[in-house]
C-alpha cells in the first residue's frame, strides 16, 4: 500500500470519528489502532494532521483521537524518529492546555500521549512541559497532572528537572484559589516527592548519582508551608486528604531543623483531621510517614506529643474492622506501623498509655489494645526486652476476661510472648495454663457468629487458635523447651483439662523426644524436685483411661497412646521393650477403623490384655497395689463419663486380679461396694465387670465379699434410708439389687468353669432367683442378664455333660414368663433375646424338657418374635437395629437346639407345622421371618442328617408344594430364602435314597446358581428364574410325589400374594411339560382348570398356563387355531392378544402362523368404497375386516422374541404385503361399529393399540423390522420422524423414501429378494401402491448398495417401465431416480447419459401446466447431472434447457426459481469448447436478472448463485449494493467487500481498485445506520493488512 492509500484510508476513518453512535466510534478508533499497529508513524501522522488542520472539532472526538494516539503509542512508542515525536508531543501539549477549563476526558487523553511518548523521548516532553510552566503565572491543571504522572511511570527521567519544575511552580503557589487547582499541586508535590525519594534510594542505577537531600529542601519546605498553613485549613475535604497524602513523602525531604520545628504544628493538625475524615487511611499513612522522618532525625519535641499521637492511634485501632472494606483493614496496618515507630522511640511512655487500657470495661478498647501489645512485643523486641516483667504483671486481668474476643487476642498475645522469652520469666507459667484452658473449652460454648469473610469459623474459634499455639510453641521455639517440660504433665489428670488432652498429649511427645535425644539424664522426671506434677500411676491409669474412648478431643486416644510410650522410662523401667512392640499394634488398629467402625468392646479388650500384659512384666505387688489405689482414686473424675468410669472398673478388675495380696482386694472391693453410684447403669455394668474380671483369679474372695455386702449393716442402712422416701424408695432399691445381681452373672460367666460349677447353686442362683418376681424391668434385664451368663458358663464347662441341674425347667417357665410379659408389637428392652439365649442354653442341659414344653416354648417364642413390626432401618436407630437382629439369632439358636433333640422327619414336619401359619402371613415381613428360620433349620437338618435305613421321604412334596411358590415372594430375602428351603429339601430326598452327605447333585446345584435371578425386581427374570426352580423340581421329584405337590400348587393359586400365585401357575405349567407323560389322563382337567382360570377377573396370572394349552393345540391343528382366533372381535382384547403371541414360541408353528395371516390379508381387497348419499361427494374408504384382524394379529405374532426366525425366513415376503398394506390404507376409516367403539372409549381389559388401519399396517410393518433384527433402520425412522410420515396423505411419499434410505443404509443384504418381490407391483391396480413402491425404488438409486448387489439395471428397468403411468407423481418419480444415480452411482451416470438425459429433458415438457411438478423434479435432476455426463451427450440438449428454464427465472413459486437459476450456474460451470460459444448468448442474457436475484427475499434463492471465478463482477456487484435499500444489505455488502479483498490472492489483487473502496466505504460511514457505519469501519480496519 502506497504512503496516499495510507494516508487517504486514516484520513477516511478520521472523518468518521464524529460518528454520533458510541459502537461507530469505538470501532472507528478500533480501525485506527489497527493501522497504527501495521504503520505507527503514518498512522500518528495521519492523526496529528487531522487534528491540527479540524481546529473547531469538538473535545470528545479529539479526545476519542488523541486516546487512539495512546494506545498505539504504548506498544510503539519506540518505533518513532525524533521529529514524529517531537510533532506529537507539540499536538498533545497544544490540546492539553488548549483550554483553561477542566474538560477531563480530553486533558486526560492528551496527558496520556505526552506520559507515553515520555517513556522514550523525556527530555523533549520535559522541555515542552517546562515550557508550559509561565513566571508568576498558575499553570494548567492538566500540567500539573501530566508531570505527576511522568514522575510515577519514569523517575529517573524527570527527577534531574525538578529542581527546574519547582522554581516556577512554588512562586505561584500562593496565587491558586481553586480547589482544583490547588488538590492538582498536592497531587504533583506528592508524586514529585515519591520520584524524588525513590531516586536519592537507588542511585546506584541514577543517571546522576551526585542528587542529594539537600537539592530539593529548600523548595519542599516553601511548598509545605503554603499546604500546611493555608490549604490544610480548607472547608473542601477532598483538598485536606490531598495536602495530608502530600505532606507525607514531603516530610523525609524538609530540612532537619525545619521538620524538627513544624512538628508541635504538624502533628497536632495531622491529628484533628481524624475526627472530620471518615475514611483515615490516608492520613494514618501519611501519619506513620511524618514520624519515620521525625525519629530519622532524632527528634525531641515528639515527645511533647506524644500523649495526643497514642490518644488518636489507639481510637484508631479500636474501630471495629470490617474484612470486606480494603480502606479499614489498611489504615490498621497503618497505624500499628506508627505504633511501631513510637516503641522503637519511646516504649516506656507506650507501655505507660497501654497497659493500664487493658483493665476497662469496653470490648474493642481491650481488644485493641492486645493487638498493640502483641504488634510492639513482635516489632519492637529490643526495645521491649527489660520491660518483660512489666508487661507480664499487665496481663493478669486479661487472663481473667470471658468476651471471646478478648481471649483470642490474649492468646495471640502469648503466642508472641513465647517467641520472645517472656514465658521464661517468673509468671510465664500463669500465661501457659490460660493456653491450657482454652485449649480444654468445648466447641459448645463459642456461639460465635462466622464473619462475613471467613472460610471456615471453627478455624478462628478461641479453642482452635490455643490448640495451634500450644503446638506451635512446643515444637518451634526451642527456648520453651526447658519451660514446658516437664510442667505440662501437671495438666494431664485435673477433670478441668479433660477437653486439652489431645493438644497436650502431642505437645508432650514432641518435647519428650526432644529430651530424649539430649540423654536420658534430661529426660527422666524428678518428682522431689516437681511435688506438684502426676505420679506414674495416675498418669498410666489416666492415659489408658481416656484412650478408651480414642477418637473423642480430635483422637485424644492415639495421642495418650503416644505418650504412654514415650514415657515409659518415667513409668516403670522394665517397660521399655514391651510398649515399643505393643503400643505400634494398638496405633495401627486405630488407623484401621473411624470412630463409627471401630469395635468398642474388641478395642477395650485389646487395652485390658495390654494392662494385664503390663502388670505380668512389672510383677510388683506393692507397685500394682499403689497402681489399684490410684484408679480408685480417679474413679469420681468420670462422673460425667460413663462410658470411661465404666472402663475404670474394668481396670481396676483387672489390676485386683493381678495383686498377690488378698486384704488389699477385699478392701477394694468393699470400698467399691460403698461407694459405687447405683443409679447409672453404666456404673453398676461396670462394678460387675470389675468383680467378674476380679474373679478370675479370686473367686472365693469376691463371693464372699458379695456376700458380706448382702450381709453388712452398710447394705441395710442403706435400703432402710431409702426406705423411708415412699416415693424413690422402690427403684433405688431396685437398682442396688440390680447391681449385686450382675455382679454374681459375671462371676460365673468369668470364672474359671470348673470352680463355678460347685457354686452356682448354692451361693450363685441362690441369690438370684429370690428376686424373681419383681416388676422393676431394669432389675428384670438384670435377672435374665446374670442367669444367661450363668447359664452359658454350665453349658461351656468340660462336666457338663454329666451335671444333673435341677432348677432347669424352673429357670425355663421363668424366661418363658418373661417373655410373654412383653409387648408382641415392639421390641424395646433385650429381655427376649437374653431369656431365649438362657433357654437354648437349657435346652442342651440334663433333663430334657418333655414334649409340651418344648411345644410351649416353640410356640412362644415365635409368637413374640414373628408379630413384631418390620425391622428397624439404619436411619432409624442403629441400636434398635442391632438388638433385632440379635434378638433372631437368639430365635434361631433355641429352634436349631430344639430340633437337635428330634433329628427325624416327624420331627422336622412339627417343626415346619409351627412356621406354617406365618409363612402364608399377608404381612411380608412375617414371611420373611418365616422363611429365614425354615431355611436355618433345615440346612441344620441337613448338615446333622443321619440315616441308618433306606426309608422314604414321605412329605417332600407337601413341603415343596409350601416353599417354591414363596421364590417370587414380594420380598427378595423371602425368594431367596424359598430357594434354600427348596435345595435342602431335594438334597434331603437324596439323603434319604441313599446318597452320601458329601454328594453334589448337578440339577440340585443349579439351585445355587438361580438365586441372583431371584434378587432382580423385574418380573420376567423372576418368572423365568422360577421356571428353572420347576424344572429342576420336576427332574428330583419322586413320582409318587408328584401329585401331592400339584395339588398343593394349585391351592397356591389362590395365595393372596399375587406374586407367589404366579409363580405356582409357572411351575404347574413346566411341570406338565417335563412330566405330562404320567399324566396324560389328567390333561382335560388340568386345561380345563386353567382355562377357568382365565375368564376370572384376577386371571391374569394364569395365562402363562393357557398360553402353554394354546400352543399344544396349535400344534396339531393349526390353521383352525388361526381361524378361530381371526374371528376374535376387534379391538383385540389382552387375552387374545397373549394367546396370539403364545403361537410365536416355536419358529416351525410361527412360520405357519405368519403363513397364513398373510394369505388371509392378500386375499381380501383392503377396503370398499361406499357413496355418500349426497352429490358430489368423495366416497368414503371403509376398511374390510379381515384384512385388518390379520394386520393386528401379524403384530401380535411378530412382537414376541421368538418369532425372530420365522420373520427372517419370511422377510420379503412380510415386507413388502405389509408396506402395500401401509400404502392402501391411507386415508381409509374404520367401519362405523368400531368408530362408535374407539369413541365410547376401550375396555380396560382390551389392548391400547391404535386401531386406525394405517397406523394398525405402520406399527406391524415397525415390529416385523424390529422382530427381523434391522433395529437399525426403525431406529433412524424413529430419528427422521418417518412413521409418523408414512401415516399421513401428505407426507406418505417422504415417508416412503425414508425408509427405503433407511433399509439401503442398514438392511443392505435384504433388498434383492425385496425387490424380486416388489416387481410385479408396477402394475398394481391401486395407484397409492405405484407411488409408495416407485419412491422406494427411486430413492434405493441414491445410494452406492445399488451398484454394491448388482441391483442397478433392474432397478433402472423398474423405473422405465414407470416412466409412461398415468399417475404424475409416479412420473416424478421416476425423474428423481434416474437423478439419484448422481450420488449413488456417479460412475455410472456417463454409461447411461443419453437415457438420463432424455427422461429429463422429456420431463422439462411434461404435460400442459406450467408449472408442473414433473418439470421442476427435471430441473433439479439436471442440475444434478450435468457435471457427469459426456459433454457431446449433453450439447444437443443444451440451448433447448437453457431457453426451457428462463421463464423459471421470474417464476412467482421459489422453488421454481431457486431450481432454474441454480442449474443456470451449473450449465455455466459445464460449457467449455465449442458448448461455451452456444451458451454465451444464454449468460449475457441470464447475468442481469441472476444479479437482481441475489436479494431476492428467499434466502434460498439469493445463494443459488455459483461463479467463483469472476472476482471482478463480484466486487462490482458488491458495491452495487452499497446503495441498497435494505440495512441490512447495506451492513453486509462492506464487510463481505473487505473479506474478498483481504483473501485474494496476491496474483489477484493488483485487480483491485483500492482507492473506488476506499471512496464506496467512505459514503457508507456516512450511512444513516448505525450498524451500517460500524460494519463499514471494520472493513476500512482490515485493509490495512493489505500493506
Amino acid at each position: 500500500m502506497t504512503e496516499s492509500s495510507m494516508k487517504k484510508l486514516a484520513s477516511t476513518l478520521l472523518d468518521a470519528i464524529t460518528d454520533k453512535d458510541p459502537l461507530v466510534q469505538e470501532q472507528v478508533c478500533s480501525a485506527l489502532c489497527s493501522l497504527g499497529e501495521a504503520r505507527p508513524v503514518e498512522t500518528l501522522r495521519a492523526c496529528e494532521e487531522y487534528l491540527r488542520q479540524h481546529d473547531k472539532l469538538a473535545h470528545p472526538y479529539r479526545a476519542a483521537v488523541l486516546r487512539a494516539m495512546e494506545r498505539v503509542l504504548s506498544s510503539r512508542a519506540s518505533e518513532l524518529d525524533k521529529d514524529t515525536a517531537s510533532t506529537i508531543i507539540l499536538l498533545a501539549s497544544s490540546e492539553m492546555t488548549k483550554t483553561k477549563d477542566l474538560v477531563w476526558d480530553w486533558q486526560q487523553a492528551a496527558s496520556g500521549v505526552l506520559v507515553a511518548v515520555g517513556r522514550q523521548f523525556i527530555s523533549k516532553v520535559m522541555e515542552e512541559l517546562l515550557r508550559r510552566l509561565h513566571p508568576g503565572t498558575l499553570p494548567h491543571c492538566a500540567v500539573l497532572h501530566t508531570l505527576a504522572s511522568l514522575s510515577v511511570a519514569n523517575a529517573f527521567g524527570v527527577v534531574p528537572f525538578l529542581p527546574s519544575v519547582l522554581s516556577s511552580l512554588l512562586p505561584v503557589l500562593g496565587v491558586a484559589k481553586q480547589d482544583t487547582v490547588r488538590v492538582a499541586f498536592c497531587s504533583a508535590l506528592q508524586r514529585f516527592s515519591e520520584g524524588a525519594l525513590e531516586y536519592l534510594a537507588n542511585l546506584d542505577r541514577a543517571p546522576d548519582p551526585t542528587v542529594r537531600k539537600d537539592a530539593f529542601a529548600t523548595d519542599i519546605f516553601s511548598a509545605y508551608d503554603v499546604l500546611f498553613h493555608q490549604w490544610l485549613q480548607s472547608r473542601e475535604a477532598k483538598l485536606r486528604l490531598a495536602v495530608v497524602e502530600a505532606l507525607g513523602p514531603m516530610s523525609h525531604l524538609l530540612p532537619s531543623e525545619r521538620l524538627e520545628e513544624q512538628l508541635p504544628k504538624l502533628l497536632p493538625g495531622i491529628l484533628a483531621l481524624y475526627k472530620k475524615h471518615a475514611e483515615t487511611f490516608y492520613l494514618s499513612k501519611s501519619l506513620g510517614q511524618i514520624l519515620e522522618a521525625a525519629v530519622s532525625v532524632g527528634s525531641r519535641t515528639l515527645e511533647t506529643q506524644l500523649d495526643a499521637l497514642l490518644a488518636a492511634l489507639h481510637s484508631q485501632i479500636c474501630v471495629p474492622v470490617e474484612s470486606s472494606s480494603p480502606l479499614v483493614m489498611s489504615n490498621q496496618k497503618e497505624v500499628l506501623r506508627c505504633f511501631t515507630v513510637l516503641a522503637c522511640s519511646s516504649p516506656d511512655r507506650l507501655l505507660a498509655f497501654l497497659l493500664p487500657r487493658l483493665d476497662t470495661s469496653n470490648e474493642r478498647t481491650r481488644v485493641g489494645t492486645l493487638q498493640v501489645v502483641r504488634h510492639v512485643i513482635n516489632s519492637a523486641a529490643a526495645q521491649m526486652e527489660d520491660k518483660k516483667p512489666f508487661i507480664l504483671s499487665s496481663m493478669r486481668l486479661p487472663l481473667l476476661d470471658t468476651n471471646s474476643k478478648v481471649k483470642r487476642a490474649v492468646v495471640q498475645v502469648i503466642s508472641a510472648m513465647a517467641h520472645h522469652g517472656y514465658l521464661e520469666q517468673p509468671g510465664g507459667e500463669a500465661m501457659i495454663e490460660y493456653i491450657v484452658q482454652q485449649c480444654a473449652l468445648p466447641p459448645e460454648q463459642e456461639p460465635e457468629k462466622p464473619g462475613p469473610g471467613s472460610k471456615d469459623p471453627k478455624a478462628d474459634s478461641v479453642r482452635a487458635i490455643s490448640v495451634r499455639t500450644l503446638y506451635l510453641v512446643s515444637t518451634t521455639v526451642d527456648r520453651m523447651s526447658h519451660v514446658l517440660w516437664p510442667y505440662l504433665l501437671q495438666f494431664l489428670t485435673p477433670v478441668r483439662f479433660t477437653g486439652a488432652l489431645t493438644p497436650l498429649c502431642r505437645s508432650l511427645v514432641h518435647l519428650a523426644q526432644k529430651r530424649q535425644e539430649a540423654g536420658a539424664d534430661a529426660f527422666l522426671i524428678q518428682y522431689d524436685a516437681h511435688a506438684s506434677l502426676p505420679s506414674p500411676y495416675a498418669v498410666t491409669g489416666r492415659l489408658l483411661v481416656v484412650s478408651s474412648s480414642p477418637y473423642l478431643g480430635d483422637g485424644r486416644g492415639a495421642a495418650a497412646l503416644r505418650l504412654l510410650s514415650v514415657l515409659h522410662p518415667n513409668i516403670h523401667p522394665l517397660l521399655g521393650q514391651h510398649w515399643e512392640t505393643t503400643v505400634p499394634l494398638l496405633l495401627g488398629y486405630l488407623d484401621e477403623h473411624t470412630e463409627e467402625t471401630l469395635p468398642q468392646e474388641e478395642w477395650e479388650e485389646k487395652l485390658l490384655m495390654f494392662l494385664r500384659d503390663t502388670l505380668a512384666i512389672i510383677s510388683d505387688n506393692a507397685w500394682i497395689c499403689q497402681l489399684s489405689l490410684e484408679l480408685c482414686r480417679q474413679l469420681p473424675c468420670y462422673d460425667e463419663a460413663p462410658q470411661e468410669k465404666n472402663f475404670l472398673y474394668k481396670c481396676i478388675g483387672t489390676t485386683l486380679g493381678a495383686a498377690s495380696s488378698k486384704e488389699v482386694v477385699r478392701k477394694h472391693l468393699q470400698e467399691l461396694l460403698e461407694t459405687a453410684r447405683y443409679q447409672e447403669e453404666a456404673e453398676r455394668e461396670g462394678l460387675a465387670c470389675c468383680f467378674g474380671i476380679c474373679a478370675i483369679s479370686h473367686l472365693e474372695d469376691t463371693l464372699a465379699q458379695l456376700e458380706d455386702f448382702v450381709r453388712s449393716e452398710v447394705f441395710r442402712k442403706s435400703i432402710g434410708i431409702l426406705n423411708i422416701f415412699k416415693d424413690r424408695s422402690e427403684n433405688e432399691v431396685e437398682k442396688v439389687k440390680s447391681a449385686l445381681i450382675l455382679c454374681y452373672g459375671h462371676v460365673a460367666a468369668r470364672a474359671p468353669r470348673e470352680l463355678v460349677l460347685a457354686k452356682v447353686e448354692s451361693d450363685i442362683l441362690r441369690n438370684i432367683c429370690q428376686h424373681f418376681s419383681t416388676k422393676d424391668p431394669a432389675l428384670k434385664l438384670c435377672l435374665v442378664q446374670s442367669v444367661c451368663m450363668v447359664s452359658r458358663a454350665i453349658c461351656s464347662s468340660t462336666q457338663a455333660g454329666s451335671f444333673h441341674f435341677t432348677r432347669k425347667a424352673e429357670l425355663v417357665a421363668q424366661m418363658m414368663e418373661f417373655i410373654r410379659a412383653e409387648p408382641p408389637d415392639s421390641l424395646r428392652t433385650p429381655i427376649r433375646k437374653k431369656a431365649m439365649l438362657t433357654c437354648t442354653y437349657l435346652v442342651s442341659v440334663e433333663p430334657a424338657l418333655d414334649e409340651q414344653a418344648r411345644a410351649d416354648v416353640i410356640h412362644g417364642c415365635l409368637h413374640s418374635i414373628m408379630a413384631l413390626l418390620p425391622e428397624p432401618k439404619e436411619e432409624d436407630g442403629g441400636c434398635q437395629k442391632s438388638l433385632y437382629l440379635e434378638t433372631l439369632h437368639a430365635l434361631e439358636d433355641l429352634l436349631t437346639s430344639l430340633l437337635q433333640r428330634n433329628m427325624t422327619p416327624q420331627g422336622l414336619q412339627i417343626m415346619i407345622e409351627h412356621l406354617s401359619p406365618w409363612i402364608k402371613s399377608p404381612r411380608g415381613h412375617e414371611r420373611a421371618r418365616a422363611l429365614g428360620l425354615s431355611a436355618l433349620l433345615l440346612r441344620y437338618f441337613l448338615e446333622h442328617l443321619r440315616v441308618s435305613a433306606l426309608v422314604p421321604f414321605h412329605n417332600l412334596g407337601l413341603l415343596i408344594g409350601l416353599f417354591s411358590p414363596r421364590c417370587a415372594d414380594l420380598w427378595p430375602a423371602t425368594r431367596q430364602e424359598a430357594v434354600d428351603c427348596v435345595y435342602s429339601l431335594l438334597y434331603l430326598q437324596l439323603g434319604y435314597e441313599g446318597f452320601s452327605r458329601d454328594y453334589r447333585d448337578d440339577v440340585a446345584e443349579r439351585l445355587l446358581s438361580l438365586k441372583d435371578g431371584l434378587v432382580h425386581p423385574d418380573p420376567a427374570i423372576l418368572f423365568h428364574t422360577c421356571h428353572s426352580v420347576g424344572q429342576i423340581i420336576a427332574k428330583r421329584l419322586p413320582p409318587d410325589q408328584l401329585i401331592s405337590l400339584l395339588l398343593t400348587m394349585f391351592e397356591a393359586l389362590g395365595d393372596p400374594e399375587k406374586n407367589c400365585s404366579r409363580a405356582a401357575t409357572v411351575m404347574i405349567n413346566c411341570l406338565l411339560q417335563e412330566r405330562g407323560g404320567v399324566l396324560q389322563e389328567k390333561v382335560p382337567e388340568i386345561v380345563s382348570v386353567l382355562r377357568s382360570k382365565l375368564q376370572e377377573a384376577q386371571g391374569e396370572h394364569v395365562l402363562p398356563a393357557a398360553q402353554h394349552s394354546v400352543y399344544l393345540l396349535a400344534t396339531q391343528h393349526c390353521a383352525a387355531v388361526v381361524s378361530s382366533l381371526l374371528g376374535s372381535p376387534l379391538p383385540l382384547d389382552s387375552h387374545t392378544c397373549m394367546l396370539w403371541r403364545a403361537l410365536a414360541v416355536e419358529p416351525r408353528l410361527a412360520a405357519q402362523v405368519l403363513g397364513l395371516l398373510l394369505e388371509k390379508m392378500s386375499r381380501d381387497v383392503p377396503f370398499k368404497e361406499s357413496r355418500a348419499f349426497l352429490l358430489g361427494r368423495t366416497p368414503d374408504r371403509v376398511a374390510t375386516l379381515l384384512p385388518l384382524s390379520a394386520t393386528c394379529a401379524l403384530f401380535e405374532v411378530m412382537s414376541t422374541p421368538a418369532a425372530g426366525p420365522a420373520v427372517l425366513e419370511l422377510y420379503p415376503q412380510l415386507f413388502v404385503v405389509l408396506l402395500l398394506r401401509v400404502s392402501c390404507t391411507v386415508g381409509v376409516q374404520l367401519p362405523r361399529n368400531l368408530q362408535a367403539q374407539e369413541r365410547r372409549g376401550a375396555s380396560p381389559a382390551l389392548a391400547t393399540r391404535n386401531l386406525e388401519p394405517c397406523s394398525s399396517a405402520v406399527d406391524t410393518l415397525r415390529s416385523m423390522l424390529l422382530r427381523s433384527g434391522s433395529e437399525d433402520v426403525v431406529q433412524r425412522m424413529d430419528l427422521e420422524g418417518g412413521w409418523e410420515l408414512l401415516r399421513t396423505s401428505a407426507g406418505h411419499e417422504e415417508g416412503a423414501t425414508r425408509l427405503a434410505r433407511a433399509m439401503a443404509e442398514h438392511a443392505g443384504p435384504r433388498l434383492p429378494l425385496v425387490l424380486k418381490t416388489l416387481a410385479c407391483t408396477h402394475s398394481s391396480a391401486y395407484e397409492n401402491q405405484r407411488v409408495t413402491t416407485t419412491a422406494f425404488l427411486a430413492e434405493l438409486l441414491n445410494s452406492n448398495v445399488a451398484n454394491d448387489l448388482m441391483l442397478l439395471d433392474s432397478l433402472l428397468e423398474s423405473l422405465a417401465a414407470r416412466q409412461k403411468d398415468t399417475c404424475a407423481s409416479v412420473r416424478r418419480l421416476v425423474l428423481r431416480g434416474l437423478a439419484n444415480l448422481a450420488s449413488g452411482c456417479p460412475d455410472k451416470v456417463r454409461t447411461h447419459g443419453p437415457q438420463l438425459l432424455t427422461a429429463m429433458i422429456g420431463g422439462l415438457d411434461d404435460g400442459d401446466n406450467p408449472h408442473s411438478p414433473v418439470a421442476l423434479e427435471a430441473m433439479l435432476g439436471l442440475a444434478r447431472l450435468v457435471h457427469l455426463v459426456e459433454s457431446w451427450d449433453l450439447r444437443s440438449g443444451l440451448l433447448h434447457v437453457a431457453i426451457r428454464i428462463r421463464p423459471f427465472f421470474d417464476s412467482e413459486k421459489m422453488e421454481f426459481r431457486t431450481a432454474s437459476i441454480r442449474l443456470f450456474g451449473h450449465l455455466n460451470k459445464v460449457c467449455h469448447g465449442d458448448c461455451e460459444d452456444v451458451f454465451l448468448d444464454q449468460v449475457v442474457g441470464g447475468l442481469a436478472p441472476l444479479l437482481l436475484h441475489l436479494q431476492d427475499p428467499q434466502a434460498t434463492v439469493a445463494s443459488m448463485h455459483h461463479f467463483p471465478d469472476l472476482l471482478g463482477r463480484l466486487l462490482t456487484t458488491c458495491l452495487f449494493y452499497f446503495k441498497s435499500s435494505w440495512e441490512n444489505v447495506r451492513a453486509a455488502a462492506p464487510l463481505f467487500t473487505g473479506f474478498l479483498v483481504l483473501h485474494s490472492e496476491p496474483r489477484q489483487q493488483p485487480q483491485v481498485d483500492l482507492d473506488q473502496l476506499i471512496a464506496a466505504l467512505q459514503i457508507l460511514l456516512k450511512d444513516p445506520a448505525p450498524e451500517v457505519r460500524t460494519r463499514a469501519a471494520e472493513a476500512l480496519g482490515r485493509l490495512v493488512k493489505l500493506a
